[in-house]
């Protein structure tokens, strides 16, 4: 996993739409069907949809700041740095251009992110960049309506994977950013990373249900303090008659040796809560598994895949949904399950979805040796993202955004000292003459499919068990009970020193 972030000339809020205008813009677009001078894609073939899976970064390395613990400040403070750098403003651009492009019909994005910061203790938490609604303001800029999927008030939008803002603890310093906001240039900051499903617009009125689950098994990096919840949205959508299940997931990344990866556990009940929906079913995200795993001890590994132990066997060679060893492997589990990849094909070298570097300036100089010596020129080194499809769908078309590096129509133009050093090194081991190459939209390529069905009439769709955690685990309520205990102290102890000079 990395996370990633920047933004200096512009501070989101709450994006509104009106929806007045966009009712009678409804009905002026159906006036033009009757007419037959307009056509959206959906309509224009009647048994087809359009969708796209994208991972678009948090914008930070969240390894690295891992690797920063238990100096929470070091931690922060590196992480909003790359976000700074990364810088979403630039990001959202190329990301909406790749949308105006493909013009898919629902969008299923991971590390959909918000990075929150707090003055103090009883201070109002700000959300100073809201990932989603950054890129719904680029789409609409560009003319383009799309929206969180919603119904009866509930948001397609899962949260997963956060740090808040910790007071006296998570401290962030931006000289830039800070004052015009909170008045100050140091406030403690975080971040909460989420899956979320946007529609165009005017499918909006066609959604039946949404909904959000949570994975029962997490990953914990900090006993007591840090545990990586993850889940999926799903949203039901009538595309001409027939309802579709849709979702978008982000399965774990981190695992243990001689343990099954929790990303397959996660797999294993994805598919047990959907497996009575009734209805034909898209499944899209970050699944964090390649068809390779678990490598064998000598296998080229440069992402960290899992790798075999007494527990995972090794995976067999030029594995098929017949042969392949799923026991320890999350995309294996789906096949096996009877889902369909929607392609391109994820055992082609070509068609591998991740391996930029984390301030995206180009491959990661150290997975890219090895990524050219698995076939892809690009840097990117695994296949981790997928679209699965229930058996009554067909993929009639795939293909991968964002994978191209250098390419100046898919790159935006980063100029940090830090980013042209490892862009300059990727050129050099690429053996290219280009020294200023350009950045990545994101650390993950996308995958936009489009798919066919047959219609049909609509059934009754059984909906998948929420699973919800509790908010607030015992120890961490207890470490924040115990934060709040050790500010009120030293509130205390400051208001009886002042008492004491004043007299």
């Amino acid at each position: 996993m990395q996370v990633k972030l920047r933004r200096k000339d512009v501070t989101i809020y709450p994006h509104r739409r009106n929806r007045g205008m966009r009712r009678l813009s409804g009905l002026v677009a159906s006036l033009f069907i009757f007419l037959g001078g307009f056509v959206s894609p959906a309509q224009a073939d009647e048994s087809s949809v359009t969708v796209l899976s994208r991972n678009i970064y948090l914008g930070a390395d969240v390894g690295i700041a891992m690797d920063l613990l238990p100096d929470f400040k070091a931690a922060a403070q590196f992480m909003w740095e790359q976000v700074e750098l990364t810088d979403f403003n630039q990001r959202s651009r190329v990301l909406a251009n790749e949308i105006v492009t493909t013009q898919p019909d629902v969008i299923g994005i991971q590390e959909a992110t918000k990075w929150m910061c707090q003055k103090g203790l009883i201070s109002s938490r700000v959300t100073v960049y809201d990932f989603t609604q950054m890129l719904l303001v680029q789409l609409e800029q560009l003319g383009f309506e799309y929206e969180v999927a919603t119904y009866q008030g509930k948001h397609a939008v899962n949260p997963g994977f956060s740090i808040p803002p910790i007071p006296h603890l998570t401290l962030v310093t931006d000289k830039d950013v800070f004052p015009a906001i909170f008045g100050a240039e140091t406030v403690a900051c975080g971040f909460e990373i989420a899956d979320v499903l946007l529609v165009k617009s005017a499918l909006s009125d066609k959604i039946t249900a949404v909904g959000t689950t949570e994975y029962e098994s997490a990953y914990t990096i900090i006993p007591t303090l840090m545990t990586v919840y993850r889940g999926f949205s799903w949203a039901d959508i009538e595309i001409n008659g027939t309802e579709v299940r849709f979702v978008t997931t982000h399965l774990e990344s981190l695992w243990d040796e001689g343990e099954v990866p929790l990303a397959k556990i996660q797999a294993e009940q994805l598919v047990e809560d959907l497996l009575g929906s009734g209805i034909p079913v898209i499944a899209m995200g970050d699944f964090n598994s390649d068809p390779r795993d678990p490598r064998g001890l000598g296998q080229s590994n440069p992402g960290e895949q899992p790798v075999a132990s007494e527990i995972c066997a090794e995976q067999v060679v030029d594995p098929s949904s017949n042969s392949a060893n799923s026991e320890c492997n999350a995309y294996w589990t789906m096949i096996q399950a009877g889902y369909q990849d929607a392609g391109p094909d994820s055992q082609d070298s070509l068609n591998a979805t991740w391996g930029a570097n984390s301030l995206l300036s180009g491959p990661d100089p150290k997975r890219l040796n090895a990524a050219v010596d698995f076939g892809n020129q690009f840097g990117f080194s695994d296949r981790l993202d997928y679209i699965f499809l229930s058996p009554e769908l067909e993929a009639s078309e795939a293909q991968l955004v964002g994978n191209i590096w250098p390419n100046a129509k898919n790159l935006w133009e980063c100029k940090s000292p830090e980013q042209v050093a490892l862009s300059q090194e990727a050129v050099s081991i690429l053996g290219l003459t280009n020294s200023s190459a350009g950045c990545f939209p994101s650390d993950h390529a996308g995958l936009v499919v489009e798919v066919k069905f047959s219609s049909s009439d609509s059934q009754a769709a059984s909906y998948p068990d929420p699973h919800t955690r509790f908010p607030i685990g015992f120890w961490k309520g207890l470490i924040i009970t115990l934060a709040l205990l050790i500010t009120i102290r030293i509130g205390r102890r400051i208001v009886t020193s002042r008492a004491s000079k004043a007299v």
